[in-house]
């Protein structure tokens, strides 16, 4: 899961659209609407602990049958597409996904339809755990834009962000990328990134940087939302699509308790490197909880350049902790930088 810049670059979902005649969404604004629908939450192998699921070409199954769950999607613009404040979704591999009737069709994930209401559920859920921290209210706001969402446009087995459009693509080669919450949100951290430092990553460290926050705010908004995992580990990213390209139990993109140790397992490549990284952000969440520790973790980055280094943006997460927190969480958060030898 990668993030372009510039010139490089689930299911049984029935949604019932609220009448927009309803004075509370009109005094909502635009984006006040709300519908039902069924996703994966987060994925069906984090749910089931069922590591011997495999994707079968996107074929169902009576074993998903208990990943299914209905949530309510918000911030709809009321239109009766998948089009909010904060992501519109976009797919040119299947039909749009429109209500019909008032109500959404009942998709399963072998329906590309599925996978537009997870991607918008999903973005919306990422953004809606940001301001629960309190950016947007207490803080400053993140990324409270309305992002372009494309689903299956790219074949590959991979996604990413693109910061000259901030947009976000989601690949459908193995397990489709949009079934798996963990890799929807690793790729709205860049667009959070992006809109705190716009062009952020830059560099190999920068870039490490990013796909460890990625990695992170994936964790921890799918464990916000759906519960710390009991049959899974929580610090395991992307359970369900890494079965597709990993041949080891538990299947894992890549995990957030790695044992490297900056600078002597950099190996010059950002999702590897990102794992030094993404180590002292868990064992920061660990020290502080995750309230405090994904607010300093978030809160920190309005300060970094464009092309930190590991080094400076250590510094300025202390000094965050610090100025938020205080003393105590200052030396928590300095601990975790030094045991990854980030100092």
């Amino acid at each position: 899961m990668r993030r372009i810049v510039a010139a490089s670059v689930a299911a049984l979902a029935t949604v019932a659209i609220v009448s927009a005649g309803n004075p509370a969404q009109a005094a909502a604004g635009p984006f006040g609407h709300t519908a039902t629908g069924t996703v994966f939450n987060p994925n069906p192998v984090q749910e089931l602990g069922l590591e011997n699921l495999t994707d079968s070409k996107d074929a169902d199954d009576a074993v998903f049958g208990p990943a299914y769950h209905r949530k309510t999607l918000t911030d709809l613009d009321g239109s009766g597409t998948l089009t909010g404040a904060y992501v519109r979704v976009k797919s040119t591999t299947g039909k749009p996904a429109t209500a019909v009737g008032g109500a959404f069709p009942d998709w399963h994930r072998d329906a590309d339809q599925f996978e537009q209401v997870m991607g918008y559920y999903w973005v919306t859920t990422a953004q809606h755990y940001l301001q629960q921290l309190g950016f947007g209210s207490t803080l400053r706001p993140v990324n409270q834009r309305q992002i372009e969402l494309r689903i299956d446009q790219f074949g590959g087995d991979n996604s990413f962000f693109r910061d000259d459009k901030a947009n976000i693509t989601l690949g459908k080669g193995g397990v489709d990328d949009a079934e798996d919450a963990e890799v929807i949100v690793h790729e709205y951290g860049h667009s959070v990134q992006d809109g705190q430092v716009p062009g952020f990553g830059t560099t190999p460290e920068s870039g490490a940087i990013g796909e460890a926050f990625g990695d992170y705010l994936a964790v921890a908004v799918t464990s916000w939302a759906a519960g710390v995992p009991t049959r899974t580990p929580e610090a395991c990213v992307a359970d369900w699509d890494s079965t597709s390209y990993t041949s080891t139990v538990p299947h894992c993109l890549r995990r957030l308790d790695g044992t490297k140790v900056y600078p002597g397992d950099v190996v010059g490549e950002v999702h590897a490197d990102g794992e030094i990284w993404s180590r002292a952000l868990w064992d920061i969440r660990s020290a502080l909880g995750d309230t405090r520790g994904s607010t300093l973790i978030v809160e920190a980055q309005f300060g970094f350049a464009v092309d930190t280094t590991f080094a400076a943006a250590a510094a300025t997460t202390v000094a965050t902790a610090q100025r938020l927190y205080g003393s105590a969480a200052a030396n928590a958060v300095r601990a975790a930088f030094a045991a990854r030898g980030i100092r």
